[in-house]
């Protein structure tokens, strides 16, 4: 499996945020990019999601049976600032929603609903009304989306936002579990994650003023 950018540039409004991104990850690597707010993580995270259109530069993706033709973004968990979840509707309906749009992609199978609360430390809530929640335990659920259908590429935005320092490491050791079954990571995050086989890219930003990206 093979996630590849080449020479990426992308703009906010007039303003080119950052250009010449490049990086390569293969099966269990993950790339965590840091950097000050306004500096184009999140941009580069939705470029690669899929969510935004480049400036320039490219996206590909290769699956583990030598196929090059799917978008990133189509074998990609995106889990961005806000959770996903409507509300009104119960943890087990919104989860279930999920399981059911996406699907599994060839080469995993993802978990039932209780299995997947049980894995973020939530058993026994699914019956509840997602709004209900703790921000905390909302943020929790989010996460357990990525594990209800199978994507070989997960991309956080902030992921262990709104959590304290145990669901930090819960988490860690869920997304270490994705890198080593040769998952594919990349973040942005201001708090260290403690992934295993890490890169970091520093976002500068604003890259038609100065350099846009260092490794």
């Amino acid at each position: 499996m093979h996630l590849c950018a080449e020479n990426l540039a992308a703009r906010r409004g007039e303003d080119l945020i950052f250009s010449n991104v490049s990086f390569d990850l293969t099966d269990g690597d993950a790339l965590i990019l840091t950097g000050r707010n306004g500096s184009g993580k999140s941009t580069l995270l939705r470029v690669v999601a899929g969510l935004l259109r480049q400036e320039k530069g490219s996206v590909k993706f290769t699956g583990k049976d030598g196929e090059s033709g799917r978008l990133a973004g189509e074998a990609s968990h995106y889990l961005g600032h806000r959770n996903a979840m409507k509300s009104e509707l119960t943890v087990a309906e919104n989860l279930i929603f999920w399981k059911t749009f996406l699907g599994d992609m060839a080469g995993g199978f993802g978990l039932n609903v209780d299995e997947a609360t049980d894995a973020v430390g939530l058993a026994g809530i699914p019956h509840l009304p997602f709004g209900y929640l703790s921000a905390g335990q909302q943020r929790r659920i989010a996460f357990a989306k990525l594990l209800v259908a199978h994507r070989p590429i997960w991309i956080l935005d902030e992921p262990t936002a709104a959590l304290d320092s145990s669901a930090d490491q819960l988490f860690a050791e869920l997304i270490t579990a994705h890198q080593k079954n040769g998952g594919i990571v990349l973040a942005a995050t201001h708090q260290p994650l403690g992934l295993e086989n890490a890169r970091e890219m520093r976002m500068t930003g604003f890259a038609g003023v100065s350099e846009g990206v260092w490794e």
